[in-house]
């Protein structure tokens, strides 16, 4: 059986994300138009699915290098990062390469999501380098 309080801060990233999800729709549909979104190279709950998906491999091998080696925890963190860093601009290639009117709002919009995940994750790594178990 899985030890749920282990694997708290993946749900707790599921968590921050799908409520950060409806927040991000709320202001599309109260402040930009419907439009805008739906001509995105990308539409939000894939990005939030991506970044998600990244920060939670990355939790998840932060956590399995705690089990071995506290002391690694900071540099796999870096190593990772740097990694999800790379796949990231993969993952924009194909924005920059759009020629979709709205661009910038486009790009603006995945950078944003960007740091906002990794504000996340550093946070979740520096519980884990603080949890003294």
């Amino acid at each position: 059986m899985m030890d749920l309080k282990k694997y708290k801060p993946i749900i707790t990233i599921f968590i921050i994300s799908v409520v950060t999800l409806v927040i991000h729709k709320l202001i599309f549909f109260l402040f930009l138009s419907n439009k805008l979104e739906s001509n995105f190279t990308y539409s939000l709950p894939l990005l939030y699915a991506f970044f998600y998906g990244c920060s939670a491999v990355i939790i998840l091998i932060l956590l399995k290098v705690k089990e071995k080696s506290i002391d690694n925890v900071g540099f796999t963190f870096l190593l990772l990062t740097s990694g999800k860093m790379l796949l990231s601009y993969a993952f924009l290639q194909p924005i920059l390469n759009s020629n979709f009117l709205n661009l910038s709002i486009e790009k603006i919009n995945f950078f944003i999501m960007f740091i906002f995940f990794l504000a996340v994750e550093t946070l979740v790594s520096i519980r884990i380098l603080n949890d003294k178990q």
